[in-house]
């Protein structure tokens, strides 16, 4: 796993947060009187991100240059880094401290040490960023004096690669508003209509002849055509069985998001088709959720996605597959034959412009579809991808976005990798 380049650990101090280093500190220097702006701790942060240190004096010239700002806070300076380094590994550098200049007088001026306390509540002990507040814990009642704090995942972050039946409906409906703030580049499509542009091939005549007019009609500055770029359409058909039961309600909000991101179109089925689309049109998750689970009559029940996929190529509503990105999500268990799904993945196939199989079972590892009519129905997918868990479902909406590219079919996509 790659983390964004701000919370990247240093490579003196592993595993610490800049920010949390650079507060930490700064709140210790305030507190000996030393003014601490709230500039200088972004310099910190942004010079350990430039230059991060590999040792204990170069952390100490980072620091010192960013967050002090007068001269006679520089003992100040050095006592309190020497208390909250006295339990580090490296040994202060006895040569960090520079004397001042002169004073007025010809002599130097003596800068006596900030008198720092003992290592005990009040004043904390240790790395500062592992200090807590008194009201939390003070740092006798710690075991060990440089303890560096974990960084505890969100409730998004850890809830997002937990399996569906491990959520409870709090975070369910959480992370559902989290896909329907997913908004990646939608998949486009070339329509008929033609608009100048420079890059295009064709030249616009009107255009053309209209700017020749300042230039005694000499055709000099050429205008061309591009075909305009429209959203492709997007159709999801949910399996809402017995075998998909864990992953119904998750599945509706991926319905719900692609209903209002990408004006898609959504049915449901089980042993019948029913049309969504308006339901969870519904401004409220909750009521579009309720109103989808009571719409569907026959959800837990038997599987026939055969007959379910013909019953939509044979409806009015058929028109919609055409050049569109069609999305099944199911396990593949089906109460039809293999036959029949082949031949109706086959007419759908020849109809819609990308097909992209939606398994939960896709994520564990070394997944093989072996069910035969999942191994019928996989000749005739572009994609097959994994949707066990939420941060799987943001792979679907991004495997969407990506199907305006040329794909060899059949690729399996795995969470895992």
């Amino acid at each position: 796993m790659t983390w964004p380049a701000s919370h990247r650990a240093l490579p003196f101090l592993q595993g610490v947060d800049r920010a949390a280093f650079a507060v930490a500190l700064a709140t210790r220097l305030r507190a000996h009187d030393v003014p601490v702006g709230f500039t200088a701790i972004d310099d910190v942060v942004r010079a350990l991100a430039a230059a991060p240190p590999d040792s204990r004096s170069r952390l100490y010239w980072t620091t010192r240059v960013t967050l002090v700002r007068r001269q006679v806070d520089l003992a100040a300076f050095d006592a309190i880094f020497a208390a909250v380094f006295q339990d580090a590994t490296l040994e202060a550098d006895p040569h960090a401290r520079r004397r001042p200049p002169p004073g007025p007088g010809g002599e130097a001026d003596t800068l006596l040490p900030l008198a720092v306390s003992a290592p005990g509540p009040a004043s904390g002990s240790g790395l500062p960023w592992a200090t807590l507040p008194q009201v939390v814990a003070t740092a006798t009642e710690v075991d060990s004096p440089t303890l560096v704090p974990w960084r505890l995942p969100s409730t998004l972050e850890e809830a997002a690669d937990r399996p569906f039946d491990e959520l409870d409906p709090r975070e369910v409906a959480l992370l559902g508003r989290w896909l329907e703030s997913v908004a990646p580049e939608w998949p486009r499509r070339r329509s008929r209509r033609l608009s100048p542009d420079r890059r295009g091939h064709r030249v616009a005549l009107r255009p053309t002849v209209a700017r020749a007019r300042h230039t005694a009609w000499e055709p000099v500055d050429l205008v061309g055509l591009r075909p305009v770029l429209k959203p492709r359409r997007v159709v999801m058909l949910c399996d809402v069985s017995q075998s998909m039961q864990a992953q119904a309600v998750a599945y509706l909000h991926l319905m719900r998001a692609l209903a209002l991101g990408a004006d898609a179109e959504v049915f449901a089925f089980a042993t019948s088709l029913t049309r969504l689309t308006s339901v969870l049109g519904q401004r409220s998750a909750q009521v579009a959720i309720a109103q989808a689970s009571a719409k569907v009559t026959d959800r837990f029940g038997g599987t026939r996605i055969a007959t379910n996929i013909q019953s939509l190529l044979a409806s009015h509503h058929g028109g919609v597959v055409r050049g569109a990105v069609v999305i099944i999500a199911s396990d593949g268990w089906d109460s039809d034959s293999p036959q029949e799904l082949a031949a109706a993945m086959a007419r759908l196939r020849r109809r819609a412009y990308r097909v992209v199989w939606m398994n939960p079972r896709a994520g564990a590892p070394g997944f093989e579809p072996q069910v035969a009519t999942m191994a019928a129905a996989l000749p005739y997918c572009d994609r097959l991808v994994p949707a066990d868990t939420f941060r799987s479902l943001v792979g679907v909406v991004h495997e969407i976005a990506r199907c305006s590219r040329p794909a060899e079919r059949v690729q399996v996509v795995s969470s895992r990798a």
